[in-house]
């Protein structure tokens, strides 16, 4: 009872026929599926760039890796899977080139404008920026789908003039009531912590890959160190980082589900409602895990993130973001002819806004052709 509903859904901001053969949440979820910013994840960074190696997780791999896990969390606590799979794959639709790196770069060179937020930019597009259908633009997606996508990382508490989430709401609340103060569905809790799992585990993988940290350095890391005993050192290195991100991954799905199970039972809740009112996280690790995640993921930052080699090619491909927002900003003539047509007779902050929609739906590969296109040197990002 206290799972979303898609046969009571709130709706739509424009009314469309109910479909013959899917939920409202499937429906949201295939669109998702289809739309041309899912596609440019292929190429947009998770913490490698594409041209790093054909194995590392780019920002498409991981959204699915996180609909795998918020699928199986959300089928152990009776929850609607749909919605948690259409949240899962939509929540970085939103990330610039090169990711955080790129956003960044966007958020320091548009401040005087509102910042730059990668949430807010994930609803801009589907509210908006994807333009296919013939009635509407964006997705007309479902207001639990965009509630989950607002509220990802829990209640929005600043000030709509401070936050560009709630700016972004602000459309949102002509049409209902997306009650900043509150938490948003049980599925789009899932989907957030579906993404803490994959985004840990995974870059502990890559980052192995990489070399920039070792199997015996692990064995002492908060969190990991528990799961390398009995690894057997006579396997080759794919099959040990393999054993050891498996069981890291059923470990933490078995301690949300155990953890989530015991306050949605204490809570009692009898509606979807209930869990938004709550005044907490319903879907949560335990406390221990929770620590010990956040020591890992600190681990991760000095060891990974902030690896030498990384900071330098991320420093050159904030400076690439950086040059090109500038550059069109001063120059409109030098965007595609295309928007170049959409930008005519904007000014200020319109023109502003639209040349970030621009640059923030680029891929890696795609900013770097742009950057030779239109400067004599560009940073070699190796």
């Amino acid at each position: 009872r206290y799972a979303a509903s898609a046969a009571a859904s709130r709706g739509r901001l424009h009314v469309e026929p109910a479909c013959a053969t899917r939920s409202e949440f499937q429906r949201d979820r295939d669109r998702i599926l289809h739309a041309t910013a899912f596609r440019r994840l292929t190429y947009k960074t998770q913490v490698f760039l594409f041209h790093e190696g054909d194995h590392y997780r780019s920002r498409l791999t991981h959204s699915l890796e996180v609909a795998q896990i918020a699928r199986a969390v959300a089928r152990q606590l009776c929850l609607d899977e749909d919605l948690a799979e259409a949240l899962a794959l939509a929540h970085d639709l939103g990330h610039p080139p090169f990711g955080h790196s790129g956003e960044r770069a966007l958020d320091e060179a548009n401040r005087t404008l509102g910042g730059f937020d990668h949430n807010a930019q994930s609803l801009r597009i589907v509210m908006g920026l994807e333009r296919k259908y013939s009635a509407f633009d964006g997705l007309n997606l479902s207001f639990e789908t965009l509630e989950g996508l607002a509220k990802h990382n829990g209640p929005i508490l600043a000030a709509a003039t401070d936050n560009p989430l709630a700016r972004v709401i602000g459309r949102m609340r002509e049409w209902q009531d997306f009650d900043l103060a509150t938490w948003p569905t049980a599925e789009a809790q899932v989907a957030a912590m579906a993404d803490d799992i994959a985004y840990a585990t995974h870059d502990i993988d890559d980052g192995l890959r990489a070399g920039l940290i070792s199997f015996d350095e692990l064995e002492r890391a908060p969190l990991v160190g528990q799961f390398t005993g009995g690894i057997g050192t006579s396997l080759d290195a794919g099959r040990q980082h393999y054993e050891l991100t498996r069981r890291m991954i059923t470990a933490l799905i078995r301690d949300l589900v155990w953890e989530s199970r015991k306050r949605l039972s204490g809570l009692a809740p009898t509606s979807a409602d209930d869990i938004r009112q709550a005044g907490l996280a319903v879907i949560a690790f335990s406390p221990r895990t929770g620590q010990e995640l956040a020591r890992l993921q600190q681990f991760l930052f000095a060891r990974v993130y902030r690896h030498p080699r990384v900071v330098h090619v991320m420093e050159g491909a904030e400076s690439i973001v950086r040059d090109l927002y500038a550059r069109f900003l001063r120059d409109t003539d030098a965007l595609p002819p295309a928007w170049r047509t959409g930008i005519a007779g904007l000014a200020g902050r319109k023109q502003a806004r639209v040349i970030v929609d621009f640059v923030a739906g680029m891929t890696d590969r795609y900013a770097i052709v742009e950057h030779r296109r239109l400067f004599d040197a560009t940073p070699e990002l190796r």
